[in-house]
C-alpha cells in the first residue's frame, strides 16, 4: 500500500508542538528551569529511551531537535508499529505501510505523542509555544509547592493548544509531584495525577502516576483540596514499565 505524507497543515498542526530548542532548559530561566534540569536537563537532548506501556512498546530518540518516537503493539493478531518524527507519521500493519486518511493519520500521531510527552515531562515546558504563569505556593500533604498554570499558544501549541495545565512543583526537591490538565475533547473533562515509584535511568528522572478524575467544571487550583479530602476519583495509573536506555 501507499505511504500516506501529512500534508503541511497538518505537520503545522501536529510537529511544531513537538519540535524542541535543545538549550532551552540552559537558556530559559523561568520558573521550570531547575525543574527540567532536575528531571534531566540536557540529558534530554539525546536520549534514547524504552519502556512498555499498557499493550504498547515505546521508544523515544531524540538528537539535537530531532525526534523519533515508535509504538509497537498486537491488536486482533496483528503486529500494529507506529512511527512518529519532526515531519512524518507512519503506522505498519504487519510490516506493510497503511495508507491512512488525514484524520486517522492525525489522530494516531496525536496518541504516540501524548505518551511520549508525558514520558519526558518537564523537558518541552520551556519551548517558545508555552505560556507560563506562576499561581503562587500552597501546601499538598504538608509539603511545599510552587504552582506554575501552562497554556499554550494557538500558533505552534498543537491541536490541544486550548488546554490548560497545573504543575505543582516541590519546593524541597524541584521535582513535580502533581500535575493537573483539563481538555476539551471526547466530551471534556479534568485530571489529576500524583506521581509516585520515581528512580532514575541514566540520567532522566521517571515517575509514574495515579490519575483522578473530577467534575468538568472543577478549577485546577480546587484539585489538591479535594485530592486531600480523598473526593477525586480514581481511574488509573501511569505507569512505565521496564525503562531502559537504548544503545
Amino acid at each position: 500500500m501507499k505511504l500516506f505524507t501529512l500534508s503541511i497543515l497538518l505537520l503545522g498542526l501536529l510537529f511544531v508542538a513537538c519540535s524542541i530548542n535543545p538549550k532551552a532548559s540552559n537558556q530559559n530561566k523561568g520558573p521550570f528551569a531547575k525543574t527540567i534540569k532536575k528531571h534531566g536537563g540536557d540529558a534530554y537532548d539525546n536520549a534514547s529511551i524504552a519502556f512498555d506501556f499498557r499493550e504498547g512498546t515505546y521508544t523515544f530518540k531524540n538528537e539535537e531537535g530531532k525526534f523519533r518516537y515508535t509504538v509497537q503493539k498486537e491488536k486482533d493478531g496483528q503486529i500494529i508499529f507506529d512511527v512518529l518524527t519532526n515531519d512524518s507519521f507512519v503506522r505498519k500493519v504487519d510490516g506493510e505501510v497503511q495508507d491512512l486518511s488525514p484524520k486517522d493519520a492525525l489522530k494516531y500521531g496525536n496518541s504516540l505523542n501524548s505518551v511520549i510527552y508525558f514520558a519526558q515531562l518537564p523537558y518541552k515546558l520551556d519551548d517558545p509555544a508555552v505560556k507560563k504563569t506562576a499561581r503562587g505556593t500552597t501546601t499538598i500533604k504538608g509539603q511545599p509547592y510552587r504552582v506554575v498554570e501552562v497554556s499554550f499558544a494557538e500558533e505552534g501549541g498543537g491541536t490541544d493548544h486550548d488546554d490548560i495545565y497545573y504543575y505543582w512543583i516541590n519546593q524541597k526537591t524541584d521535582l513535580i509531584d502533581y500535575l493537573a490538565y483539563n481538555f476539551h475533547v471526547n466530551g471534556s473533562g479534568v485530571r489529576f495525577r500524583s506521581a509516585y515509584n520515581p528512580r532514575r535511568v541514566g540520567e532522566i528522572h521517571f515517575q509514574d502516576y495515579v490519575n483522578y478524575k473530577a467534575d468538568k467544571d472543577t478549577p485546577l487550583s480546587d484539585l489538591p483540596a479535594l485530592y486531600e479530602k480523598g473526593e477525586l476519583k480514581e481511574l488509573s495509573k501511569i505507569e512505565l514499565e521496564g525503562v531502559r536506555v537504548l544503545p
